[in-house]
């Protein structure tokens, strides 16, 4: 089985994977693996801010992410007025639509909450890659386990105070989607999420999150702008994160 062909080719700079985020599926892939799924004939494709990727039921894709950071929605009870929504981001070096290698039905309503670059593979196909080369599918299971893990203490804990949750939710995007600041090594960007994406993903009134994000611009902690927070003093945002 040979990987679909796409309409753009292969960018010469898909190399140093290996400085992804902590835990996700490329950090944790060996570069002569990542190597290898170049060579199979993996491409790599460009998204504009606010775009969707492809990940409803009748597409057949899965996504690795190179650049930037996505919102995922899901509507577990449905997609009716008033029904809720469960809301995840993802950044570099997660793979997304994993579902898709066991039910190619399924769906998620991902959008591109910056300029996104991903690589994208057939789920099909990806289910061969991962029996040729166990190393990947090690890999999968591993970053899958690790989000899983990541995601139980950024969004699940509603009974822990709003400045905590919100600040746990920040250091984690720092750790896992931030870029240094070319004006100052001494901070991060988080480009992408608003104040609004804040709260639908921790499931708050955003008067809520406006409360305590303002708190941690008081303290110097962060800085936000539209469509961007830059941290400022991330032990201080650490400090606040763990409920101290």
């Amino acid at each position: 089985m040979m990987p679909p062909a796409l309409d753009t080719s292969r960018p010469t700079d898909l190399s140093g994977h290996e400085d992804k985020a902590a835990g996700s599926f490329l950090q944790r892939l060996p570069v002569e693996t990542w190597d290898a799924l170049l060579q199979s004939g993996l491409r790599g494709r460009t998204f504009a801010r606010d775009e969707l990727l492809p990940l409803e039921a009748e597409d057949s894709d899965v996504y690795i992410i190179w650049d930037g950071v996505v919102r995922q929605d899901r509507a577990p009870l449905g997609t009716g007025a008033g029904m809720p929504t469960i809301t995840r981001f993802r950044g570099g070096g997660q793979l997304v639509g994993e579902a898709k290698l066991i039910t190619p039905d399924s769906a998620v309503r991902t959008r591109c909450l910056t300029k996104t670059v991903t690589v994208s593979c057939h789920a099909r196909y990806f289910n061969v890659l991962m029996h040729r080369l166990p190393e990947v599918q090690l890999a999968l299971l591993c970053s899958l386990e690790d989000r899983n893990r990541s995601d139980e203490l950024v969004y699940t804990l509603a009974t822990r105070p709003p400045l905590e949750r919100v600040s746990r939710l920040l250091a984690h995007l720092a750790d896992t989607a931030g870029l240094p600041d070319p004006r100052t090594a001494a901070s991060t960007v988080i480009s992408g999420p608003t104040q609004k994406d804040i709260a639908a993903a921790l499931q708050m009134a955003v008067s809520t999150t406006e409360t305590a994000v303002r708190t941690l611009r008081y303290h110097g902690a962060i800085e936000a702008r539209y469509r961007q927070f830059i941290v400022r003093d991330v032990d201080a945002l650490r400090h606040f994160a763990a409920g101290t």
